[in-house]
C-alpha cells in the first residue's frame, strides 16, 4: 500500500489531505507534453531522485498550456500535477504569484489559504527533506517564466 506522510497531525482535514496528494499521484493533471511547446525544462532532485520536465505555450500573456513528465515520489508527483492545474489559463503574472504563494507557504511564513489543492502540502515544510520534493516543480515553474528568485532555481 501506498503511504504519503505530509507531515500533519490526526483529523479529517489531514485525512482529507492525503486523499487530495495521493489522488494527484495517481491520476495526475497535466500529464504529457504540451503540444508545439513554447518551451521545456528540465529539473531533477537528486536527494529523492525525483526528475520532472515541464512544457508549456504561452498565448499572449497567458500560460495557455502546461504538462509535466516524470517520475519520482508522491509528493513531487502530486505537487507537479496540482501545480500544473493550477496555473494553466492564467495570466503569466498570476501563474508566478501563485508559485510564489506555494513556495512561501513550504519555505516561509505564508498560509497558503487561497491554494486550492496545492493547500494539502501545507504540512511538507516539516520535513525540510521532503520540501525539495514538493517544490520541484514549482522552481521549474518560476524559472520557466523568468521569475525565479535568487535560491529558488531548480
Amino acid at each position: 500500500m501506498l503511504s504519503v506522510a505530509v507531515g500533519i497531525g490526526a483529523g479529517s482535514d489531514d485525512e482529507l489531505f492525503r486523499e487530495i496528494i495521493l489522488d494527484h499521484y495517481r491520476h495526475p493533471r497535466h500529464h504529457g507534453r504540451v503540444e508545439r511547446p513554447d518551451g521545456s525544462l528540465e529539473a531533477d532532485n537528486p536527494l529523492c531522485g525525483d526528475q520532472l520536465e515541464l512544457t508549456w505555450r504561452v498565448e499572449g500573456d497567458r500560460l495557455a498550456d502546461v504538462a509535466f513528465t516524470g517520475q519520482g515520489c508522491s509528493i513531487s508527483q502530486a505537487a507537479a500535477s496540482m501545480l500544473c492545474d493550477g496555473v494553466a489559463g492564467l495570466p503569466r503574472p498570476g501563474a508566478i504569484a501563485l508559485a510564489r504563494r506555494f513556495h512561501e507557504m513550504l519555505v516561509g511564513e505564508g498560509r497558503g489559504d487561497d491554494l486550492g489543492d496545492l493547500e494539502a502540502l501545507r504540512g511538507v515544510r516539516d520535513y525540510p527533506v521532503r520540501v525539495k520534493c514538493a517544490t520541484l516543480a514549482c522552481n521549474a515553474l518560476l524559472q520557466a517564466l523568468g521569475a525565479a528568485r535568487e535560491g529558488e532555481a531548480a
